[in-house]
């Protein structure tokens, strides 16, 4: 029972002294409600009975586990909603609530087990995906869609290209404070003592981001031997190494790309790199954006399943 005082702790909100704790042999089971399929666990501490679903997509379900198994592997391939409601003969509405509680229990999954990450390199990009809804509470329908089209949400990812492990996605404006929240869940996941070589394109955005991240207070020496010392600057700390690869284009097409060393040196770079036989780049992170275009219908290209809020673009 590994994730029984998972569970529990769902159903006691935290009334039971087990609350939170896993492997502590506070819970049994207590066989099969009416012959049905999930069986019922007891706590010996609070005597709480819940299922053993309770805190999973599968709580309170009465269609067959495969079939919401195989309409969320469908979503995850690339399917729409209103296709999955077409194959399972079920309401988009319905298959909305499934994808829904499957993106808040692998959010929840991704936070307990992701943590103390050691990263040689990690990779950071951001792609555009059109929303199809209208701001609320700004003017007709018409006007707010006009805008809107304007002005395009991005879906900001961090990955390790070594392990190709996912560290963060966030979704909103192309801005400064998107920026710094991504660098922030980085950081969060990211070991204490782990100090990665960050790989992005020439978006200014991020160099400011990750100073304010990993940067620290220094005392700047005085220019002559008498006078007031100058202010404390906010600067970057040495172990931080952080390089460009920025790309320029000509009429839609790629015509060069540039390497820049922002922060450390270029042989402590080329070192890390060569480990693996890499350059400067961010090939990684551009096809894993690929994939999310292929595999999440709402930011393909040219496509009719845009989502109609930020927080459908994030599940």
């Amino acid at each position: 029972m590994t994730c029984g005082s998972i569970y529990l702790a769902t159903a006691n909100s935290g009334e039971c002294a087990y609350h939170g704790r896993v492997d502590w042999g506070n819970i049994r089971a207590n066989g099969h409600p009416n012959g049905r399929r999930w069986r019922q666990l007891v706590c010996l501490s609070c005597r709480s009975y819940f299922l053993e679903t309770l805190g999973t997509p599968f709580h309170a379900k009465q269609l067959a586990p495969d079939k919401l198994v195989w309409a969320i592997a469908a979503l995850a391939e690339g399917l729409g909603i209103r296709a999955v409601a077409r194959v399972f003969e079920t309401d988009p509405n319905t298959v909305l609530g499934w994808l829904v509680e499957a993106a808040e229990h692998l959010e929840a999954f991704s936070r307990y087990h992701v943590h103390d990450v050691h990263a040689e390199q990690v990779q950071m990009d951001e792609l555009f995906a059109w929303l199809s809804a209208v701001k609320e509470g700004e003017g007709t329908e018409a006007e707010a869609m006009k805008p809107l089209l304007r002005a395009p949400h991005w879906v900001w990812v961090a990955m390790d290209p070594v392990c190709k492990l996912i560290l963060a996605v966030e979704v909103g404006d192309r801005t400064l404070a998107l920026a710094q929240r991504l660098i922030h869940q980085v950081m969060q996941v990211l070991a204490p003592e782990c100090a990665p070589l960050f790989l992005t394109d020439g978006f200014r955005e991020y160099l400011t981001a990750l100073v304010t991240h990993s940067g620290q207070w220094i005392q700047p020496e005085r220019g002559q031997g008498k006078g007031r010392w100058p202010k404390p600057r906010w600067m970057q700390q040495p172990r931080l190494l952080y390089a460009q690869a920025v790309k320029s284009y000509r009429r839609g097409r790629l015509v060069g790309v540039k390497h820049r060393i922002i922060f450390g040196t270029a042989a402590t770079i080329e070192s890390i790199l060569a480990k693996r036989g890499w350059k400067i780049n961010t090939s990684f992170i551009e096809r894993l954006n690929l994939d999310f275009r292929q595999h999440v219908a709402a930011i393909g290209r040219r496509v009719n399943t845009l989502c109609k809020h930020e927080a459908g673009l994030r599940q």
